[in-house]
C-alpha cells in the first residue's frame, strides 16, 4: 500500500482536494480524499506544497516509430511506397527503448497513443501504449483506431512517384474503393456463418477496415483544412463510421460543423512552423474556439515534430489564447482517454481507476 499525502490533488472529474490522501494498493487507486486513515505498514509519501494529477496523455504521436538522431534507420512509421496499408501495425514499429518514449515519462506523459505517418491515405492501425516499459506487448492499452490521412501529404509522396493520388479527389475515391471492398468482404463473412464455402481467402487489409465498419476502432484522420475535414466526415456518414479529427488546424473556422456531429478533434502541432500550405492559418486560439462550441479536444504535439514532453507547454499557449485553464488540463486528460476509449482506467484520479498518476513540484 502506498499513501500520498497532504497534496493539492486535481481528481479532474471530481474537483480539487486541498491537504488530500490518496491510496494506492497494488496498481489501483483505493481511496482520494481528505482525512483518509492510512493502513498500517504503507509506504507515505509527503506531498506538501505538490500536486498531484492523472498522468497526461498525448493522444497522437510517432515516438518509438519514428526514432530520434539516427536518421532513416530509425524512420519506421511510414511504408510509403502504397497508399493504402490498412494491414500494417504501429506496434510491429515501436521501439520501446526509443528516447522519445523517455522524454514523454520523464515529462509527465504516462500514455500516448502511437500512430503511423501521413503519407498514405490509409496507413495502418494506432496503437495505445503507457510510454514506460521494456516489452512493447507489455505496455499496450489498447488499439488506436486505423489511421487515414487527407491534403498535402499523400499528394506530395505519390506525385513525386507518378502514381495515383495525386489529387484531392482520388484520395477520397482511394478511401471509398477500399471500404466498398470491405463491405463486400464483410458480407462474404456473415454469409459463411451459415454456409463455411462461401468464406473468403483471408484478407489482413480487409479484416482490419471490416473493424472500422463494424465500428470496433474508428477512423483517425489526419486532416488540417476546413475543407479536407468536411471530406473526412463526408465519407464516415456515408459508410456510417466512428472519426476523430487529427490536427484539425482549421477547426476553428468549423467548429459548429463538428460539434452538431458530436466529432472530437485532436488538435496540433501548434508549436512550430507554417511548414506548409495547410498551416497557414494555424492558431492557438483553436482550441478555445473548439471548446466553446462543444467539441471535446485533446492536444497532440505530433512528436518528434514538436518533443512529447512540451505538451503541458502547448497547453498553457492555449490558455493564454482563450482556452480556460480547467479545460485544458481536461485536454490533457480526461479528454483523450475519452477519445480513445481508455477512461474506464486512465484521465482522472478515481478510486478504482488505474494508479497512473504524476506528483508535479507546482503547477505543471
Amino acid at each position: 500500500m502506498i499513501a500520498i499525502v497532504n497534496a493539492t490533488i486535481n481528481t479532474i472529474t471530481q474537483g480539487i482536494i486541498e491537504q488530500g490522501t490518496l491510496l494506492i494498493e497494488g496498481s489501483k487507486i483505493k481511496a482520494v480524499g481528505r482525512d483518509i486513515p492510512i493502513p498500517e505498514g504503507a509506504q507515505v509519501i509527503d506531498a506538501t506544497g505538490k500536486v498531484v494529477l492523472p498522468g497526461f496523455i498525448d493522444a497522437h504521436g510517432h515516438a518509438g516509430v519514428d526514432e530520434e538522431g539516427i536518421g532513416p534507420a530509425g524512420w519506421d512509421y511510414n511504408e510509403s511506397v502504397d497508399p493504402v496499408t490498412p494491414s500494417l501495425r504501429a506496434i510491429d514499429g515501436i521501439n520501446p527503448q526509443e528516447q522519445g518514449l523517455k522524454d514523454a515519462y520523464e515529462g509527465g506523459i504516462t500514455a500516448m497513443c502511437i500512430v503511423p505517418g501521413s503519407a498514405n491515405v490509409i496507413g495502418g492501425e494506432g496503437v495505445v501504449i503507457r510510454t514506460y516499459g521494456r516489452i512493447v506487448d507489455e505496455m499496450v492499452i489498447k488499439s488506436g483506431g486505423l489511421k487515414v490521412a487527407f491534403g498535402e501529404n499523400p499528394k506530395r509522396v505519390y506525385q513525386g512517384q507518378k502514381k495515383s493520388p495525386v489529387t484531392r479527389m482520388a484520395i477520397a475515391a482511394l478511401l471509398r474503393e477500399n471500404l466498398v471492398k470491405a463491405q463486400n468482404y464483410l458480407k462474404k463473412l456473415e454469409e459463411a456463418q451459415s454456409d463455411p464455402s462461401k468464406a473468403p481467402e483471408r484478407d489482413l487489409k480487409m479484416e482490419m477496415l471490416v473493424r472500422v465498419l463494424r465500428k470496433e476502432i474508428p477512423l483517425r484522420a489526419h486532416a488540417h483544412r476546413a475543407d479536407d475535414i468536411v471530406t473526412a466526415v463526408r465519407i464516415a456518414e456515408e459508410f456510417d463510421l466512428d472519426i476523430v479529427i487529427e490536427h484539425c488546424t482549421e477547426g476553428h473556422q468549423i467548429a459548429d460543423f463538428l460539434a452538431a456531429r458530436n466529432i472530437p478533434a485532436i488538435v496540433g502541432p501548434t508549436l512550430t512552423s507554417r511548414s506548409k500550405v495547410e498551416l497557414k492559418d494555424k492558431t492557438y486560439a483553436t482550441p478555445g474556439v473548439l471548446h466553446r462550441a462543444g467539441v471535446k479536444i485533446a492536444f497532440t504535439l505530433d512528436h518528434p515534430v514538436v518533443p512529447v514532453n512540451y505538451l503541458p507547454v502547448t497547453a498553457a499557449l492555449a490558455v493564454k489564447e482563450g482556452l480556460p485553464e480547467a479545460a485544458a488540463l481536461e485536454a490533457m486528460t480526461i479528454n483523450p482517454a475519452q477519445i480513445l476509449g481508455i477512461d474506464d482506467r486512465f484521465g482522472s484520479l478515481e478510486a478504482g481507476k488505474d494508479a497512473d498518476l504524476v506528483i508535479w513540484s507546482g503547477n505543471p
